[in-house]
């Protein structure tokens, strides 16, 4: 089954979108499983979970995204092995998450979080806080910034879920325009298992599709 959804998601995905398979909660085997369908980038967001399965599945020679919140005590258990953390929330993360490449002789690939959703329980930036950072973005010698992240409102009316992803798009269009000098700062990681073609519709360069490819999580 994980092979016949990785197929028809593919199917209606544009070549240049990047695939993340999240893969939290499932086991190494559905993970090796989805590597036979060809899929090779996994999104984990428990540092513990996260660390574990790259041990496990070092002989696939997979990319990693960290998606959920980081605490600032786990990096050492994520950010040796992520080829991007997609779910950078707080300036006390990026700031510990630049000592931290600093100190181990690394440039750290992020996005931003921006807090689109309506639900005050989400993380992220406010667009003014987004701003600031990438003002003074030189400070982070050790960062690339790479693009923004966000998650729609939970929710079944399409139109909201349409407005904030024509709000995070609008955003990203116009930091590229205001800070045209970082060059890397080109994606922007929208759509879930449910909102995920909507999302191809503003510009997402990365969707996170967990349950539409392993089913439901296994706590």
């Amino acid at each position: 089954m994980i092979r016949e959804n990785i197929t028809a998601i593919r199917r209606e995905l544009p070549p240049e979108v990047k695939l993340v398979a999240v893969s939290k909660f499932h086991p190494v085997e559905a993970i090796r499983e989805a590597c036979d369908a060809g899929q090779r980038v996994f999104g984990e967001n428990r540092p513990q979970e996260f660390e574990k399965k790259v041990a496990e599945l070092a002989d696939l020679g997979l990319e990693w995204h960290f998606l959920g919140h980081l605490q600032t005590n786990k990096l050492k258990l994520v950010l040796p092995y992520a080829s991007l953390v997609e779910s950078v929330d707080s300036l006390h993360l990026l700031d510990a998450i630049q000592d931290w490449g600093k100190a181990n002789g690394k440039v750290v690939s992020v996005l931003l979080e921006l807090h689109i959703g309506a639900e005050q329980t989400k993380q992220g930036f406010k667009e003014e806080e987004i701003l600031d950072i990438l003002f003074r973005a030189e400070k982070y010698t050790n960062i690339r910034f790479c693009g923004l992240m966000g998650m729609a409102t939970h929710t079944d009316c399409e139109d909201d879920i349409r407005a904030d992803f024509a709000r995070i798009a609008d955003f990203k269009a116009y930091l590229q325009d205001l800070f045209p000098e970082l060059s890397d700062f080109r994606e922007l990681s929208i759509g879930m298992s449910g909102d995920w073609r909507i999302a191809l519709g503003y510009g997402a360069t990365i969707v996170r599709i967990g349950t539409a490819i392993f089913g439901e999580r296994q706590y």
